[in-house]
């Protein structure tokens, strides 16, 4: 196979691709750096996006981050790069998360590559789904995804899921508790035509959805009291589709794995017709988060709660410039 080359514009769109990613309220928080000489580009954490709020440990953000290097990895085989990939690369440097070494196409990238079309239109959808079953084969495979980046998806019985739910209005109400929580959320939304239409990130009021009147659905209202012209309110569905994608371990190197392994499994479900979303709220409680695992599981610790359905793809939130998160050396 050819070598592709590897110039300004293909680099551009590895790291256009790359910040597709999902991330916490949309912070997008990842840095990359690209050198010339070895072909590496480097993924950074951007500390100055974190949530000291909701995110204190910094898990989510490493999640996002390790979904933005499984977007990297799927743009590079796409075009014809072989991603070569070192977690945590240089001890000494914390903020350093990943290194992904181009080199010359192997056939090992191929299932990475067919992956490439969701890459763009994978978004979060809050947005009521319909009342149809994902099939048990379309469950396995997703399951397979996430144990090919090392994480472990389970989709919980009907006791768990109600348990989740529970862990939901849990969540809703240390914030109404904890009024400081709700900072985060502030940051990182955009209310108001002139804010929602030139954001860069965040997430603007066009992608909040619909109220939930009624229903189940775990879906966040990032409006919270604010007001929002001309937004509707609906009913959710009443039995969501819920999936845990956890890992063995809880360190940041696990952290990385299970955003890889959410991105995968969510760019999968995309391609198969499904919509997904992500639930955190409970995951940013301690003591909830403990509660979420299925003690019957053997799942060490649960990173991402996520909610798959048949209803529209969402809308898609705002991206930097790749000039703003791209340093070339």
């Amino acid at each position: 196979m050819q070598v592709p080359e590897l110039d300004a514009k293909t680099v551009t769109s590895l790291i256009a691709d790359a910040t597709a990613a999902p991330s916490m309220h949309n912070a997008q928080p990842w840095r990359f750096r690209f050198l010339s000489g070895p072909r590496t580009v480097q993924l950074y954490a951007d500390l100055d996006r974190a949530m000291p709020h909701t995110d204190p440990t910094r898990r989510a953000l490493h999640l996002g981050c390790g979904a933005a290097l499984f977007n990297l990895r799927v743009a590079a085989a796409h075009a014809g790069w072989e991603p070569e990939t070192h977690l945590l690369p240089d001890s000494s440097d914390p903020q350093l998360l990943a290194a992904v070494h181009l080199t010359d196409p192997v056939s090992s990238s191929f299932h990475l590559a067919q992956l490439h079309p969701a890459v763009r239109r994978r978004h979060t959808s809050r947005h009521p789904f319909a009342d149809k079953e994902v099939p048990e084969q379309i469950r396995t495979a997703l399951c397979d995804a996430a144990a090919e980046e090392g994480g472990q998806l389970t989709f919980p019985g009907a006791w768990h899921v109600d348990s989740l739910l529970e862990l939901v209005r849990d969540a809703e109400g240390h914030d109404t508790l904890d009024p400081d929580r709700f900072e985060d959320v502030a940051r990182w939304t955009r209310i108001g035509a002139a804010d929602a239409d030139t954001a860069t990130d965040g997430i603007p009021e066009y992608a909040f959805g619909p109220r939930k009147r009624d229903g189940k659905a775990p879906v966040r209202d990032f409006a919270g009291r604010r007001p929002i012209a001309d937004r509707g309110s609906t009913t959710f569905e009443e039995t969501p589709q819920l999936a845990l994608l956890g890992t063995p371990g809880d360190h940041v190197g696990d952290w990385l794995r299970a955003g890889q392994a959410m991105e995968r499994v969510l760019l999968l479900a995309t391609l198969e017709g499904l919509a997904t979303a992500l639930t955190s709220h409970p995951l940013e409680v301690p003591e909830l988060r403990r509660l979420t695992r299925d003690p019957l599981s053997d799942t060490g610790a649960v990173q991402m709660v996520l909610r798959l359905g048949y209803g529209p793809q969402g809308t898609g939130t705002p991206r930097r410039p790749v000039d703003e998160v791209l340093e070339r050396f």
